[in-house]
């Protein structure tokens, strides 16, 4: 296997405000974008080509990480017009693909953070004979996801949409968004359109009597979709948790960025990344949390599961849990932001204007 297919056009909606000026898959996580990471870990595993399927902000990609050689690889860009969905996304670069009609092309998608064996999934592609093989992993909840149920041989019997009642979850597994695809497959997908390979393509492959073949692999697995996400899957990369061979210092309980400055009495913990040109001032505690480029937090503050956007600032004695701060904002001092807060890009909120306590 040589090349690959990453599917990184999604607006990111649910990240918002972390989105609103930076594409997903470009969000820091340890310190670099998060494609970093998928890139290196495909390079790895023997990727040499990689398409970026791109849409939204899509002028973004290619001046960070031009042609790929400082990662080995070689990498190209197609930008769809309209997004055109998974499996439009998918079809629409087919034309930059180099592989003969029957070779394994990779396709993953832009937001996954996992610990998959890719040579692994190759592997059972190939010894199959499958036309599509899928990364399943097992999940104790699987309610928010779509059900893949397989035989004895791993053979896939079908793609069950997200159950409703407890009769309707016939298996644990799920579909975990990495595929492996027999290169003719690809130009089956109908072009110029929007097509979803988990409703429409896979389903109409399967009743075509196509081979579908699904590898259970159980290591770490993250959808990295929600801002308390995002902030748990860098921190895993910080920790060792999840692998990466694109995190940028040594594995441990902070990853300090090298022209980052933290007070010698701050305390840093729990996965915490300091980005380039941001300052941690003394008496401030940050737990697990992503403080990403040029952004302040101020003295006394405490920081704990939390994303502060770029040139953000979070003010002197404010405490902010699980809440993710849009970049350029000002978060003014004695402030108390609780879970699922998010501050928009810019905004400004006074000195003690919000709390869940008394200001005593």
């Amino acid at each position: 296997m040589t090349e690959a297919i990453l599917l990184v056009g999604g607006k990111g909606t649910r990240l918002r405000p972390l989105t609103v000026h930076t594409p997903k898959p470009m969000v820091p996580a340890a310190g670099v974008p998060f494609l970093t990471h998928q890139l290196a870990r495909a390079r790895a595993a023997g990727v040499e080509h990689i398409v970026l399927a791109t849409s939204y902000l899509a002028e973004v990609f290619e001046p960070y990480f031009g042609d790929g050689a400082a990662l080995g690889l070689h990498i190209e860009y197609v930008t769809e017009d309209e997004p055109l969905g998974t499996g439009g996304a998918i079809r629409n670069v087919a034309s930059r693909l180099r592989s003969g009609p029957d070779e394994p092309v990779l396709i993953f998608n832009g937001d996954i953070l996992t610990g998959l064996d890719i040579r692994a999934l190759v592997r059972t592609h190939e010894t199959t004979g499958a036309d599509v093989s899928l990364h399943l992993t097992k999940v104790t909840d699987p309610r928010a996801y779509g059900l893949v149920p397989t035989d004895g041989s791993g053979r896939v019997l079908a793609f069950l949409e997200k159950p409703q009642t407890p009769e309707e979850i016939v298996t644990d597994q799920i579909n975990a968004g990495a595929y492996v695809f027999r290169r003719s497959v690809i130009d089956t997908i109908p072009a110029g359109r929007v097509v979803s390979v988990e409703r429409e393509t896979f389903p109409g492959l399967l009743a075509a009597g196509a081979h579908l073949q699904g590898m259970v692999d159980s290591t770490y697995w993250l959808d990295l979709g929600t801002p308390a996400a995002f902030v748990r899957g860098s921190a895993d990369l910080v920790l060792g948790r999840a692998p990466s061979p694109a995190v940028p210092g040594r594995c441990g309980d902070r990853l300090v960025l090298p022209t980052a400055t933290v007070a010698p009495d701050a305390k840093l913990a729990g996965g915490t990344v300091v980005g380039e040109g941001a300052f941690v001032a003394e008496g401030a505690r940050v737990f697990g949390s992503t403080i990403l480029p040029g952004a302040v937090i101020e003295p006394g503050a405490v920081v704990t599961d939390s994303l502060i956007g770029t040139r953000a600032r979070v003010g002197e004695r404010s405490v902010l849990t699980g809440t993710v701060i849009g970049d350029g904002a000002v978060v003014g001092p004695r402030n108390e932001l609780r879970e699922g807060v998010r501050v928009w890009c810019d905004a400004t909120i006074p000195a003690g204007a919000l709390r869940f306590s008394s200001d005593q």
